[in-house]
């Protein structure tokens, strides 16, 4: 895989996150047995239903290849068990480009609380503030309990709620949307 300055280190130990440019085939299989197990566990960012395996490969695939679109994935101990996506605008919205949006956040089951929610975002808000953004969108099913309090603990502000934004097995569940505005990420 390509990396590209945003390789971290979390002091909780085993977390490294890297935005990626290729995937090895091993980094594409670790993705998706990843996405698989969040998206069983009611965390896959959309998806309700795990879709074939290769569609979730052409997926990911794709997504790298969109030049608005900045993949990061998250290995804890070497092994691919998270990503999350920053877009920004295409070119010809000029009015927008001081802005991203986060998209996509998730962690595999057998990750979670080891810190790699938020490492994963630290890493796309540094990249979105080197690129010019001073502001963060995003929007989730407010179901996703751990996901609502990531983002609040991280200084997102929620702006407003959706009463039908998503349906999940039959059922229309509400949505919230947050803002977060930047600051320059610390050095390391």
């Amino acid at each position: 895989m390509n990396q590209h300055s945003s390789q971290n280190s979390s002091p909780k130990g085993g977390i490294e996150v890297t935005r990626a440019e290729k995937l090895s085939r091993r980094e594409l299989d670790e993705l998706c047995d990843a996405t698989i197990a969040a998206i069983e566990a009611g965390g896959g960012f959309g998806w309700v239903h795990a879709p074939p395996r290769e569609k979730l490969e052409r997926y990911w695939q794709g997504s790298l290849l969109v030049p608005e679109r900045k993949v990061f994935i998250g290995k804890l101990d070497r092994v691919v068990a998270g990503a999350v996506q920053l877009t920004r605008p295409p070119a010809n919205n000029e009015a927008q480009f001081f802005s991203g949006s986060l998209v996509g956040l998730f962690v595999a089951p057998w990750a979670r609380k080891a810190g790699m929610g938020h490492a994963l975002v630290n890493a796309a808000e540094a990249m979105a503030w080197h690129e010019g953004c001073r502001l963060i969108n995003l929007d989730i099913r407010s179901t996703q309990h751990d996901a609502v309090r990531l983002y609040e603990r991280m200084g997102y502000n929620c702006w407003g709620h959706h009463p039908a934004y998503a349906q999940v097995d039959g059922e229309t569940v509400p949505g919230r949307y947050y803002f977060k505005g930047l600051t320059a990420p610390e050095e390391n």
